[in-house]
């Protein structure tokens, strides 16, 4: 009978981590591929309105980025945003701040976002809910969005900080693919940046 209680609570154990892992993606421990996407809303922009997903609605590919001022990867990327942004209208990217310090206030990120013409909402979600919902842990990490708003590529933009040493060009592959109508060929990788300043959890 001792054998057999084992027998069933290791099996027991065994299927609670695979109900886990097939839970998560490859690098990302909250989502995996087809997953779909967390929907915010009313987050406030730097444009002073309101912003929800669902605005988005007629757009056949959404890039999420979570991103800040204060991080030099995120700034080193923002030209390349800009450009993808840029790049064709049935793309939609929304950039999300989660970050708490004085450098990623809303007023940073005004006056951030006019330095740069930002051609895409710039918000600010204080309650770090949304970047906890998608499993981000770094800025810049990018999050491409089907038609049918399921994640379809989750990680970094590209394979170098470096813009003229970049060869593999993740998220612009990926929209590129779901405007085809295809799955992309590369669909998740390791983001790189800054660690994404989460609040300390208060203890129990």
């Amino acid at each position: 009978m001792f054998r057999t209680a084992l027998v069933l609570f290791c099996f027991t154990l065994a299927s609670f981590a695979i109900v886990s892992l097939a839970k998560a993606g490859e690098y990302n421990e909250v989502l995996k591929i087809g997953d779909p996407a967390p929907a915010w809303d009313n987050l406030p922009g730097v444009d002073g309105k309101q912003h929800s997903l669902r605005d988005l609605k007629d757009k056949k590919v959404v890039v999420v980025v979570f991103t800040c001022n204060s991080c030099p990867a995120a700034r080193d990327y923002e030209d390349r945003i800009i450009e993808l942004a840029k790049s064709s209208t049935e793309i939609a990217i929304v950039a999300i701040n989660v970050n708490r310090i004085p450098d990623d206030s809303m007023e940073k990120m005004v006056e951030r976002a006019k330095s740069k013409s930002l051609p895409y909402p710039y918000l600010l979600d204080e309650s770090q809910k949304i970047a906890k919902q998608y499993g981000a842990n770094f800025t810049p990490e990018f999050f491409v969005l089907d038609g049918d708003r399921k994640v379809v590529y989750m990680g970094s933009m590209d394979d170098n900080t470096d813009a003229k040493l970049a060869k593999k060009h993740y998220v612009r592959d990926a929209t590129a693919a779901v405007l085809a109508g295809k799955q992309p060929n590369i669909s998740e990788t390791l983001a790189r940046g800054c660690r994404v300043r989460y609040a300390r959890e208060p203890r129990k």
